[in-house]
């Protein structure tokens, strides 16, 4: 499939996400508007909408329909959402900019954006809930979904690979340290998104094995491509300043290695993780998104 045709199912894959996620969070007069506005605020900066595509998209190829997953594609935007907030807080990157926007503690306030992102780290898991309750998926499917979730946006996941990035500012850091932080942090809940597609389908474990390794390798292959750039992206492009990585004294796979070396690696990644769609008969739209995503430009 070329990048055009690869780019419309995308672009359709995140307005009915995006249609979705507003409807999750409507405009409310209340009490607590404040951090819910400031929940909206992030949730809707845009951005590729990645996570989503890949739930409905495992879940098409698994032979369900792409709408039986979108409440899990809301849920990961959400936590995925609820880790940008608290990224870009003083206490973690301090960075005032995400997607080209003041972030949301520049736009909200510090407390308000700890709360907004308190509040779409538990949503996900009420809303796949309710999916399993209203039988827009089986009840056994939600329950797998909602432990697999907490899983790899915990400890053992995005949140882990975020607390050995921060214990790791300012040092040097061996390579398998750097990928093991990259594999919990990024793809952790690219993981998610593929094993959960397939779930939603009723898919057997061969495919969700396929499909997790598939996730696990766009992972990696995705943060390198991002720390690549980081150093050679068009700022405008990228939404956030060239160069923040050594800015802010993180010691990255470019650092490392170098950029032809991570370049390469990348690619390695990208042909494995194609491998692992051998499994799904029709991956055009998946094998072309991920090279496109190898070729970004941010």
């Amino acid at each position: 499939m070329n990048e055009n045709a690869v780019r419309d199912i995308l672009a359709d894959y995140a307005e009915m996400t995006e249609e979705a996620l507003a409807a999750y969070l409507p405009e409310v007069n209340c009490l607590q508007k404040n951090t819910i506005d400031a929940a909206r605020y992030s949730l809707s900066a845009g951005g590729k909408r990645i996570r989503p595509a890949l739930v409905m998209e495992f879940c098409r190829v698994c032979g369900g329909e792409p709408e039986t997953a979108l409440p899990i594609a809301c849920a990961i935007e959400m936590m995925h959402t609820f880790s940008l907030i608290h990224d870009d807080l003083p206490c973690m990157d301090d960075d005032d900019l995400r997607r080209g926007k003041p972030s949301c503690h520049k736009a909200y306030g510090e407390a308000a954006a700890v709360l907004a992102g308190d509040a779409l780290a538990i949503m996900p898991f009420q809303i796949i809930a309710e999916a399993g309750i209203k039988k827009a998926i089986s009840m056994d499917a939600a329950l797998k979904i909602i432990r697999l979730l907490a899983e790899l946006s915990g400890f053992s996941g995005m949140i882990g690979g975020q607390t050995i990035d921060l214990e790791n500012e300012h040092k040097e850091p061996p390579v398998n340290i750097i990928l093991e932080m990259y594999r919990m942090k990024t793809g952790a809940l690219l993981e998610f998104c593929c094993r959960a597609g397939c779930m939603a389908a009723g898919a057997g474990a061969d495919k969700q094995l396929s499909a997790g390794s598939y996730g696990q390798r766009l992972g990696l292959a995705f943060q390198i491509v991002d720390d690549i750039l980081d150093v050679t992206a068009d700022e405008t492009a990228l939404g956030k300043p060239v160069g923040s990585d050594a800015a802010d004294g993180k010691f990255t796979y470019v650092s490392a290695v170098g950029l032809e070396k991570a370049r390469e690696h990348a690619k390695i990644l990208t042909r494995q993780a194609e491998e692992f769609l051998a499994d799904f008969p029709d991956r055009g739209f998946l094998s072309g998104l991920t090279k496109m995503l190898l070729y970004r430009q941010y």
